[in-house]
């Protein structure tokens, strides 16, 4: 399986997947079509589906525009954001599975940023939208801390060389916010300066492992030693709620 990353917008990724050696692709998050399609076209590919993480337009944006120039495209989101997702034909559920390009993508339903927040597992790859970023989470925008902790750990639950595409290039600045929060992290040190690195040669960060995001992501390292002692007495959900706000506001 090949992931193509597509920058769209500022700062936002359309995902290209197709198995090896194949021409027919799906796209996931297409927040804009141009970019789609420049990047169809210079690699030969077709496009057969469109998937979506959940409404929001700069993950959208592009469906309606696609698919009036590919043909009437399956539309894959999740059930509960039927009318919010522009031209929307398949309704996905956890348990079901996306077939679209030679591959088999199975949903995992993570509310939290959104309550039809839906990510994609397929092989070695997830693709989590604004759920999970490389070294940080989404804001909390239709859920609660109890539905993100529970929407992480289910992402961390996957096999730990799992690949992660984010649906969005907040990479450098997530670590910053992670070596503040735990400034003898040689780990998350070593990962700013790859990053950085990165961007300067303009390269996209994403592709990141669940491995390395278990050793650098304070989201999903709220219940280690390092971070429980910032805020003592306090929960694994209520040292999540305290570190997502502290992010919030984090410059």
């Amino acid at each position: 399986m090949r992931v193509l990353p597509v920058p769209c917008l500022s700062d936002n990724y359309a995902y290209l997947v197709h198995a090896d050696g194949a021409r027919e692709a799906l796209v996931i998050d297409p927040s804009e079509a141009a970019p789609v399609i420049e990047a169809l076209d210079r690699e030969g590919l077709h496009l057969v589906a469109i998937v979506n993480t959940h409404h929001h337009h700069d993950h959208v944006g592009g469906n309606e525009a696609l698919r009036a120039k590919y043909g009437e495209l399956p539309v894959y989101a999740h059930a509960s954001d039927a009318g919010r997702v522009p031209a929307q034909t398949e309704r996905v559920e956890e348990g079901g599975w996306v077939r679209a390009a030679g591959l088999e993508l199975r949903p995992l339903h993570v509310p939290g940023h959104t309550m039809g927040a839906v990510s994609y597992h397929v092989e070695d790859a997830v693709f989590t939208g604004d759920t999970l970023f490389i070294a940080g989470c989404g804001r909390l925008f239709e859920g609660t801390p109890e539905d993100m902790v529970t929407s992480l750990d289910k992402l961390a639950a996957l096999p730990p060389t799992t690949r992660v595409y984010c649906g969005h290039e907040y990479t450098v600045g997530n670590l910053r916010f992670a070596q503040s929060m735990e400034p003898e992290s040689e780990a998350i040190g070593r990962k700013l300066t790859e990053a950085k690195a990165a961007r300067e040669r303009g390269e996209p960060t994403v592709g990141s492992t669940l491995a390395e995001e278990l050793g650098t992501n304070p989201f999903l390292r709220c219940d280690v030693p390092a971070m429980r002692s910032r805020f003592p007495g306090k929960s694994r959900t209520e040292v999540f709620a305290a570190v997502r706000q502290a992010k919030d506001s984090f410059r």
